[in-house]
């Protein structure tokens, strides 16, 4: 094999993992957003629940305040009907009396029905609370994790990028320039084999007398479908296939 294409091949494998590295860091923040969205959803659901008990211990509040309204109407409708020697009056007292006492069944009803909310809610808070505590203590241990990734990822980055520099200082710069172009608009796979007589990046058959210059290995053969930098070597199969 060419030396250049060697060399190449070394500085392709070190920008392929240059740019897995670089991917895995930029996953790392959108990570920590997504456990911080967790503790910050469990949060919410807590505030959620204890709201409701307080907007539901203000209606039973309510509830109890005409209760106490109804009995100090029966009260004074009790007191004028002791007063009052009028049998329409007496009468009259009497059905606003009943009115007041079928009103209080009904306002009790509904006390009791909130009552068992609160109580339901209340069981909700309990598990909120907990939810909270385990997403909280999984998220700070799952970004401590990230932060020690990302520094781990930091310091091996630094020592790719200065290892590449090295690797790339060794080829030569024309060289050098196609493949970074080449880098750039089509990804990792720039420094590709010939198998079956077809280019490994694009997959197009070649022709058999670029097969046969690829093959004698004296300079760097392009494909002329992609642009690709060819190379081969003796276990690849340079038989164009049926």
């Amino acid at each position: 094999m060419l030396e250049a294409i060697e060399k190449l091949l070394i500085l392709q494998d070190r920008d392929r993992k240059l740019a897995q590295v670089r991917g895995e860091l930029g996953q790392l923040e959108p990570q920590r957003q997504a456990f911080t969205a967790r503790t910050v959803a469990a949060q919410d659901a807590l505030e959620k629940a204890k709201l409701r008990v307080k907007h539901l211990e203000s209606d039973r509040k309510k509830l109890e305040l005409e209760v106490d309204a109804k009995k100090q109407l029966i009260e004074r409708y009790s007191l004028q009907q002791f007063e009052t020697r009028k049998n329409d009056e007496y009468r009259a007292l009497a059905h606003e009396i009943e009115t007041c006492k079928e009103a209080i069944v009904k306002i009790e009803d509904q006390e009791l029905d909130i009552m068992e909310q609160i109580e339901t809610t209340e069981k909700q808070i309990a598990a909120a609370t907990q939810a909270l505590t385990d997403t909280t203590e999984l998220a700070e241990d799952q970004i401590a994790d990230l932060n020690q990734r990302e520094e781990n990822l930091k310091k091996e980055l630094a020592d790719l990028e200065a290892n590449r520099s090295e690797l790339a200082a060794a080829v030569d710069e024309n060289e050098r320039a196609r493949y970074e172009r080449l880098f750039k608009a089509k990804g990792g796979n720039v420094v590709v084999g010939v198998h079956h007589g077809v280019c490994g990046g694009c997959h197009m058959r070649l022709p058999p007398q670029l097969l046969v210059h690829c093959q004698a290995e004296q300079e760097i053969i392009t494909c002329p479908n992609c642009g690709r930098i060819l190379y081969y070597t003796r276990d690849m199969d340079m038989v164009v296939a049926d």
